[in-house]
């Protein structure tokens, strides 16, 4: 009974850890999360994305950048609940990263037998800040590895309790992910892949629940396999990937031109060699100590900059967890330590690393193995109080640099500064026939329709629109709303002030824009 209270404690902390100001911290939305917003709502509202499409299966357009389903339908369900606002917005990720405290415990238990253990683990991401950052934003990836992570869950226990309902189940929250994230797309099949080598005994005595779980994989991801080999799926891997950066070519070239052409330089040399070399750091990136236990990631969306993905105080468990594991020589550390190296694989495609969004799948490996580490080294029940008390002083560090500090520090990366925009352009546009807005931050045309709730019908028929050779759709004018140059003096003009022309008429200023006249 009292691990019941207790689990419930820590998912009711884990709540309100991620819904309290959930609309005002992060300061605004940025770019995907109202383009995941303004696609939801007209999903709500027609059943048709920003573009008109109906009801896709295999992705939204969006900016023309392809974007998974499963969050958005997620969205759609939450504002058609909730009315269309940031906290809604964002409300599906907060569900998620609350949800996987539950899953934690469970994952925990499986793996360990041991319900203690599952609990610390349970606080741990209940508390780490890895999660709680991606929980608080309208981010995709932190729904999707809820739904690896469930599916995982339920691999095991199928396997455990030769249960066909819970193969089916894996299957189908393992291939949701898929329909969630691009990352789970390399993930997931990695993934299935570990768990069928680490199981191999158990499912060679169940053969045939496990080809009913491959059947039923095959079948859920069927819809998107002809997306898989479009153009569409191929140009978005190739705008986050460094595989198709001809630099490591060019530099193996003059190498080996300057050795001579030899046949050793060849091989030193070659082009293959220099992209494993150059996956092995990408790879690598994402367990460097600055990034997991000091600075996070340098992107402030995905970090706040003044603490790492986890807490150093648990670097010394995390250790011991490892070592632990090492020791103990069971299937199931074999599976921690699959989960744990197969991760990182997906990020390591990816230019910009370490990354910790597309790193997120590893949740909730790290606090599980920290668990344990806290839970062989503690063997006194009564050390575990002064460890409560460290991680509350840390956590208290934490919380006081989210609420107040990181706010201010990360707004130009949240696009702070739009919504009061579009709120003080609503006020005056009566006064214009045309209002002229400023692409120098990027994409302004999803603020109005997101702020204002303009009707995806009457933004159909009315929007001018053009897209170029890669797929990125451009919004140059709907309504009386225009984002390219305009010649006409009587406009309101909003414009960035580092362009702001000077013989204008200034009418209104925000830290962000200015809004004036031309005389």
């Amino acid at each position: 009974m009292l691990q019941k209270i207790l689990l419930v404690l820590i998912i009711f902390l884990a709540f309100t850890l991620r819904v309290f100001k959930l609309g005002e911290v992060p300061s605004s939305l940025y770019w995907d999360e109202a383009s995941l917003g303004y696609n939801a709502y007209s999903i709500s509202q027609t059943l048709r994305d920003e573009h008109g499409e109906f009801l896709p299966v295999t992705r939204f357009i969006a900016f023309g950048d392809y974007k998974p389903v499963g969050y958005i339908y997620a969205a759609a369900a939450s504002i058609k609940l909730f009315g269309l606002s940031e906290f809604s917005i964002r409300f599906p990720s907060a569900l998620a990263g609350t949800l996987l405290i539950l899953i934690t415990y469970f994952l925990a238990k499986e793996l360990f037998r041991n319900p203690n253990l599952a609990l610390i683990a349970s606080a741990l991401v209940a508390i780490s800040p890895w999660s709680l950052q991606m929980s608080r934003g309208a981010f995709e990836a932190n729904l999707a590895t809820l739904f690896s992570g469930t599916g995982i869950l339920f691999f095991i226990k199928g396997v455990k309790n030769k249960s066909l309902s819970s193969y089916v189940l894996a299957s189908l929250f393992l291939i949701l992910s898929m329909y969630t994230f691009n990352s789970h797309r390399v993930f997931v099949p990695l993934i299935i892949g570990a768990l069928s080598i680490v199981f191999i005994k158990e499912i060679f005595n169940q053969k045939k629940r496990y080809i009913l779980f491959l059947i039923s994989c095959f079948l859920f991801l069927l819809p998107l396999i002809p997306y898989f080999l479009n153009r569409e799926s191929r140009l978005r891997f190739e705008e986050v990937s460094w595989t198709k950066d001809l630099a490591p070519i060019e530099e193996s070239n003059q190498r080996i031109a300057l050795d001579s052409n030899n046949l050793f330089s060849k091989i030193i040399h070659n082009r293959r060699v220099s992209y494993t070399l150059q996956f092995l750091k990408h790879y690598s990136d994402h367990f460097r100590p600055d990034f997991l236990f000091y600075k996070g990631d340098v992107n402030l969306r995905l970090g706040t900059g003044g603490i790492g993905e986890m807490y150093w105080v648990e670097l010394p468990f995390f250790l011991a967890g490892l070592y632990f594991l090492i020791k103990k020589r069971d299937k199931f550390s074999a599976f921690i330590f699959a989960w744990l190296l197969l991760a990182p694989i997906p990020a390591a495609m990816a230019r910009e690393t370490p990354h910790a969004l597309r790193f997120l799948n590893v949740l909730p490996i790290p606090q599980i193995i920290t668990a344990y580490g806290i839970f062989k080294l503690l063997n006194f029940k009564l050390l575990y109080l002064p460890l409560a008390i460290i991680y509350l002083v840390f956590f208290g560090f934490y919380l006081h640099d989210y609420y107040v500090n990181y706010p201010v520090r990360s707004e130009m990366n949240w696009q702070s500064g739009y919504k009061e925009m579009v709120r003080h352009v609503a006020s005056v546009e009566q006064n214009y026939p045309c209002v002229n807005i400023t692409q120098y931050y990027g994409r302004p045309y999803i603020y109005f329709l997101l702020y204002n709730q303009y009707p995806p019908q009457k933004y159909w028929s009315a929007r001018k629109t053009d897209r170029d050779w890669y797929g990125f759709w451009y919004v140059h004018s709907f309504g009386k709303y225009s984002f390219d140059s305009s010649e006409n003096k009587n406009c309101l003009y909003v414009s960035a002030p580092q362009e702001t022309p000077k013989d204008v008429k200034i009418i209104y200023k925000t830290p962000v824009f200015v809004f004036y006249e031309k005389i």
